[in-house]
């Protein structure tokens, strides 16, 4: 009797134990899932940003186009740093420029947090400001800052434009929301609105249509 009991409790040991070892892999691999995952996203956002290099590089925009959207970015990028060093007042001298800003924010989890939730203020991430950078530093050296009344004077509906000429959808987007950042103070909703005489069309019913059919005339 005793020596079926020392087996009960050996036995009870041995499959508790079993059971850690389970709930340790389990751990260990919904860790390294994580790990995969945020690797996976890594390089979906590196293959984004060399697409939107390539299309920089490829696509060739007039020089008023180029200055239209350089415009936006730039009011983009001084909307951000305002932002940011409202939220750190005490480093307001040492943060002159967004570029310092992206500089010391490696290093700095303060200028880090501001500059993330400065981002999520105006609707945008760090995709959006990955892609407005590029088209700085790829357009910037030769384009022309234009004021509001400016942009006005060459564009009606840049919106419009942007979509037409712009073909790399990650840079379409962000300088999307970078419009909307500027002429509204937040990005949100960038799907392509219906026309006005689109919505104001008035919906064939089946039966219209089926008349139209049996008498084209």
């Amino acid at each position: 009797m005793t020596h079926f009991l020392s087996f009960g409790v050996r036995l009870e040991r041995k499959l508790y134990s079993i059971n850690a070892q389970f709930e340790e892999l389990d751990e260990t691999a919904k860790l390294l899932s994580e790990r995969l995952e945020k690797h996976r996203q890594v390089l979906a956002s590196q293959s984004d940003q060399d697409e939107v290099w390539a299309s920089l590089l490829e696509d060739r925009f007039t020089v008023v186009e180029t200055n239209l959207f350089f415009s936006f970015v730039v009011e983009t990028f001084r909307c951000c740093h305002s932002r940011v060093v409202e939220k750190l007042p005490d480093l307001i001298n040492s943060l002159p420029t967004v570029a310092s800003i992206l500089r010391r924010k490696i290093k700095n989890r303060r200028i880090d947090v501001a500059w993330e939730s400065t981002l999520r203020d105006l609707g945008l991430d760090n995709s959006d400001a990955k892609a407005l950078c590029a088209f700085f530093v790829a357009q910037g050296y030769e384009a022309e800052y234009y004021c509001p009344r400016e942009r006005q004077k060459y564009a009606d509906d840049v919106d419009m434009l942007i979509r037409k000429v712009v073909r790399n959808q990650v840079l379409r987007d962000s300088l999307l929301r970078a419009v909307q950042v500027v002429e509204k103070g937040k990005a949100g909703d960038i799907s392509e609105k219906p026309s006005d005489s689109e919505q104001q069309k008035p919906t064939t019913s089946i039966r219209e249509q089926i008349c139209k059919q049996t008498n084209p005339s």
